[in-house]
């Protein structure tokens, strides 16, 4: 992962980030940290994403990387990496990553396909920390995710287990978006929905790389919901419904 370009990205972003979004966590959860958690949930359940037009709702589209597939046997997150979409638009200067902190062994085929390696992790922050700096970034933005099921499952028991609180956050999956977008077609892996889509695929299997793509494919959607008549989160339900 040596002079990756991503990388740069994110070196080149990282003051910016540290200093907005940012605050240290030692020992227990800060009691500020969970009076931010608790105002969150407050905004969360006031519903507007729903009908907000789709070309205008602010959402940060984001991805983990985990030693495997099922939080409740073990496997963990090993990074998160997201972007914000504003107005439409993908905004590279507002990203987040972290690696998290990890004192097991990795699988040979995970440093393959991630890059990582054990000492990379061994010094990153814990994952309560990286939450609770992810749950900043993000605020009562909507949430993105390719297969998103992944994405939520670690993500609700990770949350449980730091916070011993149900994660309600609102999450998308752009693969229930294509399904209405391109109906006649079965894929699964993010890299035939970039080639089908036209978007390049590179820094496959980083979390920050795979949710630039995944935000490159969001924006292309909400140009073709609209041509489908879908113009909000509540027409595509609705559609997904039928």
């Amino acid at each position: 992962m040596k002079n990756n370009p991503l990388l740069q990205l994110i070196k080149q972003f990282h003051g910016k980030l540290s200093s907005n979004i940012y605050t240290p966590l030692i020992g227990k959860t800060d009691p500020k940290h969970l009076a931010f958690l608790r105002s969150l949930e407050r905004e969360l359940e006031i519903e507007k994403s729903l009908y907000i037009p789709l070309h205008e709702l602010n959402v940060v589209v984001f991805d983990f990387e985990t030693t495997g597939f099922f939080p409740e046997q073990g496997d963990q997150i090993l990074s998160i990496g997201a972007v914000k979409i504003e107005n439409g638009q993908m905004n590279d200067s507002k990203i987040f990553y972290s690696l998290v902190h990890n004192n097991g062994g990795l699988s040979p085929d995970i440093k393959k396909l991630t890059g990582l390696e054990e000492a990379d992790l061994k010094g990153a922050p814990v994952l309560s920390e990286v939450l609770i700096r992810f749950y900043q970034f993000v605020q009562s933005d909507t949430l993105v995710a390719h297969h998103a099921s992944h994405e939520k499952k670690f993500l609700h028991h990770a949350h449980w287990k730091a916070f011993k609180k149900p994660y309600k956050h609102r999450i998308v999956d752009t693969s229930l978006v294509f399904n209405i977008v391109v109906p006649d077609q079965t894929i699964v892996s993010l890299d035939d929905y970039c080639a089908i889509s036209g978007i390049e695929i590179r820094n496959r299997h980083h979390a920050l790389g795979d949710a630039i793509m995944t935000a490159e494919l969001w924006q292309l959607y909400i140009h073709q919901l609209h041509k489908e008549g879908c113009y909000t989160l509540q027409d595509v339900y609705e559609r997904l419904a039928r």
